[in-house]
């Protein structure tokens, strides 16, 4: 295998499926580690802060710290604050999300909350989701705010089956508006661009490691960095026998030679 100096590795499917951990995934954490290899988990989650995210992974086995890992809340922050540089206003934001939006975008002061008249709408995962916050993000967009998605995730795998996602969240109000929402996490190239430039990482030296051809793979596709696509999760190698293949395929980390 080319001698990748970042991994950017997706978290469910990969490390763990809900509460089972996938001993494969935190092995190939752990040689990494071992070997000096730089890594980061790059999630579709919005719903958790880092640290929270860094909680659930040690209770798979995973020690590690927020510095290693990016949301799809921290892209979007850095974002809109990377298209804000040569304005010294306040950026107007209206927040559909959980913790982990809101705990990200309250850590800028660049960023204030704004009901009425927004810059920006930005839509993140809600379980409490309400009629209420759907007409204020429409009206908002309505009244010129850009539509802003911190995933594209339609449907999200649980105990339970598969629950509506981000992306049905947002299918709602672009309904409802017109209006397309700009999607920062995976697939989009948005996210990878972002974690790179943060990581000063060329995308010739990244290499994307997931369970999903049609967010973590994809995202690969889009932003030019290659791919791993493992088969412990959601895509298995029948599904993508007619499309376009993935750098590298394997049945589970442990196949991985650093």
């Amino acid at each position: 295998m080319k001698d990748y100096q970042l991994f950017l590795i997706d978290l469910d499917g990969t490390i763990y499926r809900g509460k089972e951990t996938i001993a494969s995934g935190v092995r190939f954490v752990h040689r990494l580690e071992a070997a000096g290899k730089n890594y980061l988990f790059l999630t579709n989650n919005t719903t958790r802060t880092p640290q929270m995210v860094v909680d659930k992974l040690a209770s798979h086995g995973v020690t590690t710290d927020t510095s290693h890992v990016y949301t799809p809340c921290m892209a979007t922050t850095s974002y809109l604050l990377n298209k804000k540089r040569t304005n010294s206003g306040k950026i107007g934001v209206y927040l559909i999300g959980q913790i982990g939006l809101w705990h990200e975008f309250l850590s800028h002061p660049e960023f204030v909350i704004n009901e009425e008249n927004p810059d920006y709408v930005v839509v993140g995962m809600d379980t409490d989701l309400t009629y209420h916050k759907v007409q204020v993000a429409t009206n908002a967009i309505r009244n010129g705010a850009k539509f802003v998605g911190t995933n594209a995730d339609v449907n999200l795998p649980s105990e339970n089956g598969l629950l509506p996602g981000n992306g049905s969240q947002c299918a709602m109000i672009a309904t409802a508006t017109g209006v397309e929402p700009l999607f920062i996490g995976k697939p989009s190239e948005i996210i990878i661009e972002r974690v790179l430039q943060k990581m000063g990482c060329s995308k010739e030296d990244a290499l994307i490691v997931g369970d999903n051809y049609d967010t973590d793979i994809k995202a690969g596709f889009n932003s030019k960095v290659d791919q791993l696509l493992v088969t412990t999760g959601i895509t298995q190698p029948d599904d993508i026998v007619d499309k376009k293949q993935p750098t590298i395929l394997v049945d589970d980390l442990d196949e991985v030679e650093l």
